[in-house]
């Protein structure tokens, strides 16, 4: 049997085939501005990506990179042994933790449209902090988590995070020695105040970011 060569006039013109090439090339632009953008990269330029629900996925995976992207605290310097103590014939006193003083502390920051800042809580094992924080009618995207001493690359122990927040407050309770607190970020056109109020038995307290 012989194959029956196709009419010229059955094949798709240039035309058509330019026509086809340019609807696909419209097509997978839209979906790249109203899908893959704000799914991907929080970036909506025509809103359509919030109406669709893909806007919010995105503004939830930049706060995940941005919060594990922070820089790793520094590695304590090892301390010595302390020598034995003498051996003695009476009973030794009971040996006392040392107890760390209450603190309370409050930090006003100025955050501008989409800037962070991040505030840890030297703290030990099982100690609490109560805190409040407040955008003073803004709203904020957080991240609260912990770092031990001397935490390996890519560590992360999260307390809870959110977005466009306009405040919280609870107890901070350490899972380890080491540091503990929040990340925000102003992902807002608008520039928020930040307020956090901290009250506990935490060491230090300071500003990483």
């Amino acid at each position: 049997m012989y194959n029956k060569r196709p009419d010229l006039n059955d094949l798709p013109s240039t035309a058509q085939l330019l026509r086809s090439t340019v609807i696909a090339l419209i097509t997978a632009g839209v979906l790249l501005v109203t899908v893959v953008m704000p799914a991907e990269y929080a970036v909506d330029p025509t809103g359509v990506g919030r109406l669709l629900g893909m806007t919010p996925m995105g503004e939830l995976k930049a706060t995940a990179e941005e919060a594990s992207a922070e820089p790793q605290p520094a590695v304590a310097a090892a301390q010595p042994a302390p020598a034995a103590a003498p051996v003695v014939v009476a009973p030794a006193p009971e040996l006392q933790q040392p107890q760390v003083a209450m603190q309370q502390h409050e930090v006003n920051l100025t955050l501008k449209p989409n800037q962070a800042t991040e505030i840890k809580l030297e703290m030990k094992k099982g100690a609490e902090a109560r805190f409040h924080w407040t955008a003073n009618g803004g709203l904020l995207n957080y991240d609260a988590h912990g770092d031990p001493y001397e935490a390996p690359k890519g560590f992360y122990h999260g307390y809870g995070k959110g977005k466009q927040t306009p405040e919280q407050q609870g107890v901070l309770v350490a899972s380890f020695d080491g540091k503990h607190g929040w990340f925000w970020r102003n992902r807002t056109t608008q520039t928020v105040k930040l307020t956090l109020r901290t009250e506990g038995d935490y060491i230090t307290i300071e500003q990483v970011l």
